[in-house]
């Protein structure tokens, strides 16, 4: 089996934005080689996450509403009181999933005919990481 590890960078403007990643996920699993297999696709910070549905505006603004309501900024959480300011972004990525698993099918991604790959940031204007590992033959 072949194994091969990539990462995705981001450092966002805004503390909460989506980023549509699947056309740099779809480019890691055609320069890995792998032919039939899986890609794993995981943020590594706690206050991110990545998500597979629909790149539609609507869609996207309805996600951050319902996240909103879910779990508001501003409130006064627990956590704020370890001198942090960010539990509605744990809650959020929590809510959202911090990982996929996506097939891989002759070389490429094998996507439903909607289905988008994202990264959802909930905490940013800082360097963070997405960790793209492909496996398979």
């Amino acid at each position: 089996m072949k194994v091969h590890t990539d990462y995705l960078w981001f450092n966002t403007k805004a503390r909460q934005e989506v980023v549509r990643i699947t056309d740099e996920v779809a480019r890691i699993v055609t320069a890995s080689g792998v032919r039939e297999g899986m890609v794993l696709v995981s943020a590594m910070h706690i206050t991110a996450g990545v998500y597979v549905n629909d790149w539609e505006s609507g869609l996207i603004e309805d996600f951050q509403g319902w996240l909103e309501k879910l779990a508001p900024s501003g409130l006064n959480y627990r956590h704020h009181q370890t001198g942090e300011d960010n539990a509605d972004a744990h809650l959020k990525r929590t809510l959202m999933g911090h990982q996929v698993i996506l097939p891989i099918t002759t070389g490429a991604l094998d996507l439903g005919p909607w289905e988008q790959v994202f990264y959802a940031e909930f905490d940013g204007r800082r360097k963070k990481r997405v960790v793209v590992k492909v496996m398979g033959e």
